[in-house]
């Protein structure tokens, strides 16, 4: 069951394994645009919450959750190379023999240094613009002092919840035909992980730096920004790599009869 699906998944894994190798530059700048597409996820939730924020509407909570799945729209419509969607495909390969363990970990690596560095560069210029002025800055604030005041366990649990429902999107896409049919999955699974409030490593390296060039009274700091990253990141491979790739990979194994 679902073995040319899955199989798919494989050979857009080596498909991105050759990618790094034959074009290193390319790849890096492709992660770059990823870690973009999901900042402008940040940019237009927090910029769509502050008004009904200000008005005290309770919509404020889910008009920013259906705005930001434009961050996975864009990646997977227009296409560039995301950390943790590649926590499953590549984790697929991985289970599957298709990929040594080592070629996997240094396109993840590639890959979440390439998004981190476009997130950065997203951070900065959104700043700079003076979009993050007023409401919205204190809403970036607001929200990074929470992310970085979970304990550990907490952000490691809501980063697997998170990059399940992220992976599980990217599964739907390779079995879906229509354009549309990826787009609803896409919506469907960032709204929720983003109702439910679970934690995504890319978006989170957008939102935490803007979080602290808006800090205020916000408690806010550099320390805080990788340590919210470190386990969130934790609980994405996991959730990429243990909870979807993993069983899928049973499920489509052929078996001797």
């Amino acid at each position: 069951m679902f073995q040319d699906a899955f199989e798919a998944v494989c050979n857009a894994a080596k498909g991105k394994a050759d990618f790094l190798k034959k074009n290193p530059l390319g790849y890096f700048v492709s992660a770059m645009i990823a870690g973009l597409f999901i900042a402008f996820g940040s940019f237009v939730s927090n910029a769509v919450a502050a008004p009904f924020f200000e008005a005290g509407d309770p919509m404020q909570k889910f008009m920013s959750a259906a705005t930001f799945s434009v961050a996975l729209s864009l990646v997977v419509m227009a296409g560039a190379e995301l950390f943790t969607g590649n926590n499953f495909v590549l984790g697929a390969a991985g289970f599957a023999k298709k990929l040594s363990w080592g070629t996997i970990v240094k396109v993840w690596v590639i890959c979440y240094i390439g998004n981190w560095v476009g997130s950065l560069i997203a951070a900065f210029l959104f700043q700079a613009s003076g979009a993050a002025s007023g409401t919205v800055g204190e809403l970036f604030a607001s929200a990074s002092a929470t992310k970085m005041g979970m304990a550990p366990l907490n952000l490691v649990l809501r980063g697997i919840f998170c990059n399940t429902l992220v992976c599980l999107a990217v599964w739907c896409g390779t079995k879906l035909k229509s354009e549309s049919g990826k787009l609803i999955m896409v919506f469907l699974c960032i709204i929720t992980f983003m109702l439910c409030g679970f934690e995504h490593s890319v978006a989170n390296m957008t939102t935490l730096a803007v979080g602290l060039m808006n800090a205020g009274d916000a408690a806010v700091s550099l320390g805080g920004y990788f340590y919210n990253l470190l386990f969130v990141t934790i609980g994405n491979l996991i959730g990429g790599v243990i909870v979807v790739a993993l069983p899928y990979y049973l499920i489509a194994k052929k078996t001797d009869k």
